[in-house]
């Protein structure tokens, strides 16, 4: 299986609500940037430049099992994610510069996106007749 590259809108979630209730007056910091799609890998992660774009806090310190072994990385506040029509809130965890940006197993389940190894791309769930659909057992 190739690559699946895919592009993203994120914007301040914070931002946003203040703007919302009429405490912020300029438009809520935002950013388009492609991103790969990893199912190995479990939530949204941005490069520190997107990060700085944004605006965002952060949160707490994790920790990150990866194939170079565990790594401490920071989590910050949620983004708004929009991805193919399709948006949700998510919180960021911090990756290095020189890695890709990446949408995990937790953005791609809640969206209701899967990988279509044979065409790589993403797609709509076919198990939910490609509209996104939230599952709640």
């Amino acid at each position: 299986m190739g690559q699946v590259i895919v592009p993203l809108k994120l914007i301040n979630l914070s931002d946003l609500m203040l703007k919302r209730a009429g405490a912020r007056k300029a438009a809520p910091r935002s950013a388009k940037v492609d991103a790969l799609v990893d199912t190995g890998a479990t939530g949204l992660y941005l490069k520190p430049s997107v990060i700085r774009k944004l605006g965002l806090v952060p949160v707490e310190k994790i920790v990150s099992r990866t194939t170079n072994g565990r790594v401490e990385r920071i989590k910050f506040e949620e983004v708004r994610l929009e991805l193919m029509g399709r948006k949700d809130s998510f919180q960021v965890v911090e990756i290095p510069e020189d890695v890709p940006n990446l949408v995990g197993q937790i953005p791609l389940e809640s969206l209701d996106f899967v990988v279509d190894p044979r065409r790589q791309r993403l797609i709509g769930n076919p198990a939910h007749g490609g509209i996104q659909m939230t599952e709640v057992f």
